[in-house]
């Protein structure tokens, strides 16, 4: 049976306005370090500017008149140049996270009002097949679960929390998920780390998918040694002749012909190597946040068993994540250089590619085969992260009991819909089950039918991802969900409504019996409407067969109709549990006004507002018709 219970508007926006207030507050912070770094990076910028001339002339200068001092002074000013090169960018990286943090914590104050046009949707790039389940229950797109819980922002992790969406977890699976985004819903830090991580690395899946490539791919200098041999030699003979000349030893340039020795070795060979090392450069962006997050996710005292799992993963075979990437973006520091001006002359003296791509490769034997396990682990982080953050930003919902028993019985108190706004969430109390029975609900146009239906199924989905549901209190068994709401003709195809909706409840059917067969979950079902894309007459008879059919089954479910003399057939009147919405309609000097409260009561709808809200729209309405 259902009984009426409503959220509390004042205690909903009270509860809003204080995890509003905690967002606020680090939005001022992180913007007032943001400005700090921002001034910092100026100042290390105009100082290499400034730098670099006095290094190239002094170095200049000292060959030409055969300085040693001078050319030593160039050297040192070169040193500083790079070390204040270097310092901009530990303030530029420094700026673009605090601005990160901003945006992150932002986006936090936009979930709380569900202000879907102004928050990002993160979605992957394909959508996946299951899409009338998820277009019912609005699982994917905008406005939709996928949408609220948006804070995953690698593709990996986009990935695998639409799959959680999509596909129930077992019971051990989501009493781990619950207790993991239990510890994680308080730790603000380390949730906006992983998201600030994912979005500074402007990760795109063909960018994921192609640094796994990279790091998973064959060695191309390592398999030529006398390669590797000659670009380490050649560049010291090259540094020896500088000095010789310079010592006045030797009066002519003999490091002339090695620098032509060096260029001819780079035109052979450097094109390989050049392209590699871009490659991996252009994937920059894609490791180097790992680094941070993982050396933070290592430090964290965990205590859940999925959340320990994830850190036992990320050191697993005795090497550790973090080390590794960090070791990565040392390489990669080296590998910058081609990005400057005076590359070409660092290129033709050392054969700096070289070396670079001798790094990469030594770092690829080592850690290469490990980090789409890596990767795929930070993911499943960021997905608990996502259901931490939905628990924490709704203070009043819950995590949901799990039935051990297996009651195939559905109890919810003060179910909501979690996509509406905390001020505007109306709760009811709602059974549904036991099997041989099934939830009735009439009631008028936008009274709140198909919500109910939908506030049901998305809570059930959420539940069974682990996620805290919208509500006062939960307990389901493991349920199979099956819907029939959002129903649509084709013209292309050829399908009219009524075989559209034939056709979808064939599939509830389906679904229902494949269930009871695998024998491990209760097929719970949700029609909207059923069947009213037919005459009444044939509506009433198809309807009331499917309806006793999936119960004789052995599912459970809820049915929403206009048509109360559905509710009225002697044949399902032992099988419905009647609830009902209504509305209250009052004429004024401004005209007719119609007002719903969405408050679930038992028994079966006394009344309809069709010609009413005709009435209100303006249209013409004969009162011999009411």
């Amino acid at each position: 049976m259902a009984q009426q219970h409503m959220v509390s508007a004042d205690e909903a926006q009270e509860s809003a306005l204080s995890r509003d207030d905690i967002y606020s507050q680090r939005i001022e912070r992180f913007t007032v370090q943001r400005n700090q770094y921002n001034r910092s990076r100026y100042r290390f910028a105009n100082t290499t500017v400034l730098l670099f001339p006095v290094m190239a002339g002094l170095i200049i200068i000292g060959l030409l008149i055969q300085s040693v001092p001078l050319f030593v002074l160039g050297v040192l000013a070169g040193v500083g140049f790079v070390a204040v090169f270097s310092r901009q960018g530990h303030y530029d990286a420094l700026h673009r996270r605090f601005a990160t943090f901003v945006i992150a914590n932002e986006e936090a104050r936009l979930r709380l009002r569900r202000d879907w046009d102004a928050m990002p949707l993160r979605q992957p790039p394909e959508a996946p097949s299951e899409t009338d389940y998820a277009v019912d229950l609005d699982l994917l797109g905008r406005a939709s679960l996928q949408h609220l819980l948006n804070t995953p922002t690698t593709p990996a992790g986009q990935i695998r929390l639409q799959d959680w969406l999509l596909r129930s977890a077992e019971r051990e699976t989501i009493l781990q998920r619950q207790e993991a985004a239990r510890e994680l819903a308080p730790m603000l830090d380390l949730r906006d780390e992983l998201v600030v991580f994912g979005r500074l690395s402007g990760m795109t899946q063909p960018a994921y998918e192609r640094f796994l490539h990279w790091a998973e791919s064959d060695l191309w200098l390592s398999r030529r040694p006398a390669l590797i041999w000659a670009t380490r030699i050649l560049p010291v003979l090259t540094i020896l002749g500088f000095l010789i000349q310079l010592t006045g030893w030797v009066p002519y340039p003999v490091w002339l012909p090695l620098i032509g020795i060096n260029v001819a070795v780079t035109y052979l060979f450097g094109k390989p190597a050049e392209r590699i090392v871009d490659q991996v450069a252009e994937r920059q962006a894609v490791f180097q946040p790992y680094a941070g997050v993982f050396a933070l996710v290592e430090q964290q005292p965990f205590q859940s068993e999925a959340l320990r799992a994830i850190q036992a993963d990320l050191a697993a075979d005795a090497l550790n994540a973090d080390e590794q990437m960090r070791r990565l973006g040392r390489i990669m520091q080296f590998g910058d250089l081609r990005l400057s001006f005076f590359f070409p002359a660092l290129q033709a003296i050392l054969l700096w590619n070289f070396h670079t791509l001798w790094m990469l490769e030594g770092w690829q034997r080592t850690a290469g085969k490990h980090v789409r396990a890596w990767l795929e682990t930070l993911a499943q982080l960021e997905a608990l992260a996502a259901l931490g953050a939905l628990a924490f930003d709704n203070p009043a919902w819950v995590f949901p009991e799990l039935a051990e028993d297996h009651e195939p019985v559905l109890t919810a108190r003060n179910l909501g819909h979690p996509l509406l706004p905390p001020d505007q969430c109306v709760g009811n109390d709602v059974t549904v089950g036991p099997p041989g029975t099934f939830l009735l609900v009439t009631g008028s146009n936008m009274s709140g039918k198909s919500t109910l239906l939908r506030a049901i199924g998305t809570n059930v989905v959420l539940a069974q991802a682990g996620a805290p549901v919208c509500a006062s209190a939960m307990r389901l068994p493991p349920l199979a969900l099956a819907t029939s709401m959002r129903v649509q003709d084709s013209l292309e195809y050829g399908v009219s409504y009524f075989m559209a909706e034939v056709r979808r409840l064939k599939t509830v059917v389906d679904a229902a019996q494949a269930t009871i067969e695998a024998g491990e979950r209760t097929p719970l079902f949700l029609l909207d409407e059923i069947l009213h894309g037919t005459n009444t007459s044939e509506r009433q008879i198809a309807a009331r067969y499917i309806i006793r059919y999936l119960i004789e089954l052995g599912a459970i479910g809820v049915v929403s109709t206009h048509d109360l003399t559905l509710a009225a057939s002697p044949d399902l009147q032992s099988l419905s549990q009647p609830v009902h919405f209504t509305e209250q309609f009052a004429r004024g000097p401004e005209g007719p006004t119609m007002r719903f409260d969405y408050k679930l009561r038992p028994g079966i709808a006394t009344s309809s507002n069709a010609l009413k809200l005709m009435e209100i729209v303006g249209l013409p309405v004969d009162d011999s018709w009411q």
